[in-house]
């Protein structure tokens, strides 16, 4: 079974279960109090979402980690051929939630207000929600079984990691970026989103890598 089988035999789980529709949404919710108003220009009000995407992700990450049981899990990396597919799954199904989450961040605003968005405030906006949403991920990889194994510490260990850190203005990638956009885009803004996106990559490869590493011991 290759990575993208598993992430299709995960994602058919996670519809079953349906655990993933309440994050998605929560952060609807979130895009429609932002913009049901005037929330002013673009990209600066792409900070409010970008940062409430922090958690969600996270959430998500949890939830896509979690999908199945230990004993599940064991059965799935059996056919899958190891452990290392099975993480490869769980990371692309949770990137692709990332993706289509910081897409509609994006696409709310742009169809709600009547405010221009040229493409470079677009990508910026964009890019600024996907490294909040993969850093998000990364927590939710290190605070999801196997490296936790109740959800209750899953979620009070990613709230606390999630509060810490999204507080922080100067912690990057998320604080940079915030930051960037709430300032209206200025000069060099690209720099710290593509900045920020490189190092929160790096921080869902480290979580994946954790994430199999306990796998290997516990199985």
């Amino acid at each position: 079974m290759s990575t993208i089988a598993v992430s299709r035999f995960l994602l058919s789980d996670v519809y079953r279960s349906q655990r993933a529709v309440v994050p998605v949404i929560v952060q609807a919710a979130i895009l429609a109090i932002l913009f049901g108003g005037d929330p002013g220009p673009l990209p600066a009000p792409w900070a409010a979402s970008a940062l409430a995407l922090y958690p969600i992700a996270a959430w998500l990450g949890i939830v896509v980690a979690n999908t199945e049981d230990p004993v599940q899990r064991h059965v799935t990396v059996v056919a899958a051929g190891g452990v290392g597919r099975v993480v490869g799954g769980v990371v692309a199904l949770a990137v692709a939630g990332d993706v289509l989450l910081s897409l509609l961040s994006v696409v709310w605003p742009m169809v709600a207000t009547h405010y221009p968005h040229p493409l470079p405030v677009v990508a910026l906006g964009f890019g600024g929600h996907l490294v909040c949403a993969l850093t998000g991920t990364a927590v939710g990889l290190l605070c999801a079984r196997p490296v936790i194994g109740k959800v209750g510490w899953s979620l009070l260990a990613a709230g606390t990691v999630v509060v810490v850190t999204g507080t922080q203005s100067h912690v990057p990638p998320v604080g940079p970026v915030v930051r960037a956009l709430t300032s209206g885009g200025p000069p060099g803004s690209g720099t710290v989103v593509g900045t920020g996106l490189v190092v929160a990559a790096g921080l869902v490869v480290a979580a994946a890598f954790v994430s199999a590493r306990v796998a290997l011991r516990t199985d």
